[in-house]
């Protein structure tokens, strides 16, 4: 995929994400939030007041540190139509 037609189709599973009003499972949010930090070269730590979720969302980082941004573009995109094709 092109880089401009990835960068749309992330904005656009962003925006679904986004959008969508159901609770995500644990596991998907975290894909999710370790996709999104390596797809838009978001470093900062994470800043939840409870340890624990910190804790969760390292490790989801820490598995998700081979990625280049878009290959976690297309990680994100690819995790979002999955669930929406098989998890809703």
């Amino acid at each position: 995929m092109k880089n401009d037609a990835l960068d749309i189709s992330f904005k656009n599973a962003v925006n679904r994400v986004n959008a969508y009003t159901e609770p995500f499972p644990a596991d998907i949010l975290l894909k999710l939030y370790a996709y999104y930090k390596k797809a838009t070269n978001d470093y900062e730590k994470p800043k939840s007041k409870k340890p624990i979720i910190n804790a969760f969302k390292t490790n989801a980082l820490f598995q998700a540190k081979e990625l280049d941004e878009n290959q976690a573009k297309q990680a994100y995109i690819d995790l979002v139509n999955n669930y929406f094709l098989y998890g809703e």
